[in-house]
C-alpha cells in the first residue's frame, strides 16, 4: 500500500490519509469543500460547494496518476436531499460523459458546515 499526499494540501489533522493507493486501485477518503492551500472550509452555494469538493477528489487522483475519468465509484454526502438537483447538475458538468457507479447518502450535518463531501475509488492510469 502507499500513502498519498497531495504536494500543496496540508496534512490531514485526523488519523487519516487523503489516498491509498493498493493493486492499481486508489482509495481516496472524503473530501470536503476546503482550499487545499489552507484547509479552510468553504460554505459558498452548493455549486460551488460541489465543485470544490469534486477538485479536491481530482488533487488525490492527480497525484496517483489517476484522474476524475477513471474513477469507477464515488459516494457522495450531502446534508441536505432538496440540494441533489444542484448537486447532480454541477456533479454532470464536472464529469462529462463519465457515469461512474455513484451513491449519494443524506446526513445530518457536516463538518465545519460544509454541505457535501466526496469520496471515492478509482483504477490507475496504465502507463
Amino acid at each position: 500500500m502507499k500513502k498519498i499526499q497531495p504536494p500543496n494540501q496540508p496534512q490531514p489533522k485526523g488519523h487519516y490519509s487523503p489516498g491509498i493507493e493498493h493493486n492499481g486501485l486508489i482509495y481516496v477518503s472524503g473530501q470536503l469543500p476546503m482550499s487545499l492551500d489552507t484547509r479552510e472550509p468553504f460554505t459558498g452555494s452548493i455549486e460551488e460547494q460541489t465543485e470544490l469538493a469534486l477538485r479536491n477528489v481530482e488533487a488525490v487522483l492527480k497525484t496517483a496518476g489517476s484522474d476524475l475519468n477513471h474513477v469507477l465509484q464515488m459516494t457522495i454526502y450531502v446534508s441536505d436531499m432538496d440540494l441533489w438537483d444542484a448537486v447532480n447538475k454541477k456533479y454532470a458538468e464536472v464529469m462529462g460523459e463519465h457515469r461512474p457507479a455513484r451513491a449519494i447518502v443524506p446526513v445530518k450535518e457536516l463538518h465545519f458546515g460544509t454541505k457535501i463531501e466526496i469520496q471515492a475509488i478509482a483504477a490507475k492510469k496504465e502507463s
